[in-house]
């Protein structure tokens, strides 16, 4: 596959030109940041002050750069909704962050919560809209296969990876779809090269396409500091223009976050169509793990019940050959029906160490996975 697009210098400068710096900013007005409070105990510690030093001290409840923040903060929610007055309250949040981050050590703050809510604005504009939940064609990708992490550190990306190996060696043409922030995404090694990037549904937002192996790895790239739910480009956005049998969706980390509102962003990628995606729900053989996929699996479920989501379909226990004992009694009502059918992929210790990288999944990874694609193949013929 050729692609040609701007070299990595173009998008940089594209994806500042909505955050140059002003000379001021609300909480800088020529000083310096305020250091962080000292903490109870600290204070306590603290012998009290002289005469003449206390004579230097502000007034009590004087205002200061802390006092600023409430009124920084919504300043730059109001620059996050000037493209959209209706965006959504996670994308405002992150906006929010967004200009917060850069405040701190910089002047830009609004441009910055400017340039994220535009960028979400103008991305679920283009997506199907929250109201509509008509089932979505899937015909192009194949079969979707969107990987959900049931709790933090659960391995959803080294299924992800181990899924698009095992079908590529299976003959199949796979596109391993990366939605994560590009800066904390378990799949930043997958590939040994990058490849070129296509524009995205904003300037600020694009898609890069590597290849690991025959697999085409499609992984979200951003110049802005925080990437907003809303900012996750549409499904459509992701398809490469050639033929595709089957499509691995790493949905990214932040499951809790996703669940709640799984109709833009990454979550589209759950959306009920035809054929049925099939999302797997990754955990950790504990307890801890299994009570957060509980409460992911809760807060999924009346997007379900309406049919506008997909429920899991799968549920894999990544780093166990078992359940170790008293682990799977912590399985709430809405877990326990994957119980029987769950997977195990085995502990690997190079991949607990390094990470997904640019090699093949480790062979007992691809043995258990490889053989739950083998039953749900011979289902499928039945």
């Amino acid at each position: 596959m050729t692609m040609v697009g701007p070299t990595n210098k173009d998008f940089r400068r594209t994806a500042f030109a909505a955050t140059q710096r002003p000379t001021t900013g609300p909480l800088h007005g020529g000083r310096a940041p305020a250091g962080p409070a000292p903490s109870r105990s600290a204070r306590a510690a603290t012998p009290a002050p002289t005469t003449s030093a206390a004579a230097d001290l502000p007034p009590a409840g004087a205002a200061g750069p802390t006092a600023e923040i409430p009124a920084c903060e919504a300043q730059f929610a109001r620059a996050a909704r000037r493209a959209w007055p209706d965006l959504p309250a996670a994308d405002v949040a992150a906006a929010v962050d967004a200009g917060m981050l850069v405040e701190a050590s910089d002047t830009a703050g609004h441009a910055t919560a400017a340039a994220v809510g535009a960028a979400a604005a103008t991305a679920q504009r283009q997506g199907m809209s929250v109201r509509d939940t008509r089932e979505r064609n899937w015909s192009s990708f194949g079969q979707v296969i969107p990987v959900l992490a049931g709790s933090p550190g659960s391995g959803a990306s080294v299924l992800a990876a181990a899924l698009a190996d095992a079908l590529q060696l299976a003959g199949r043409s796979v596109l391993l779809v990366d939605a994560a922030d590009p800066v904390r995404s378990g799949l930043a090694m997958a590939a040994r090269t990058a490849g070129p990037w296509v524009r995205g549904p904003h300037p600020a937002v694009c898609i890069r396409y590597s290849w690991r192996a025959r697999a085409l790895l499609a992984q979200l790239e951003t110049a802005l500091p925080v990437v907003a739910p809303g900012m996750v480009p549409p499904p459509r956005f992701w398809h490469p223009g050639t033929s595709v049998q089957a499509t691995v969706v790493d949905l990214g980390h932040d499951a809790w976050r996703l669940a709640a509102h799984p109709l833009t962003g990454a979550g589209e990628w759950l959306r009920h169509g035809t054929p049925l995606p099939v999302p797997m729900l990754v955990v950790r053989p504990s307890r801890p793990s299994l009570v957060h996929a509980e409460q992911v699996l809760s807060r999924l479920e009346p997007w379900v019940a309406t049919g506008a989501a997909t429920a899991p379909a799968q549920l894999v226990v990544m780093g166990a050959k078992r359940w170790p004992p008293g682990v799977a009694g912590a399985a709430g009502r809405r877990l326990t029906p994957l119980l029987p059918g769950a997977v195990f992929v085995p502990h690997d210790a190079a991949t607990a160490a390094s990470g997904v990288s640019a090699q093949v999944t480790a062979p007992h990874i691809l043995t258990a996975v490889g053989a739950m694609l083998r039953r749900w193949s011979e289902g499928d013929r039945r």
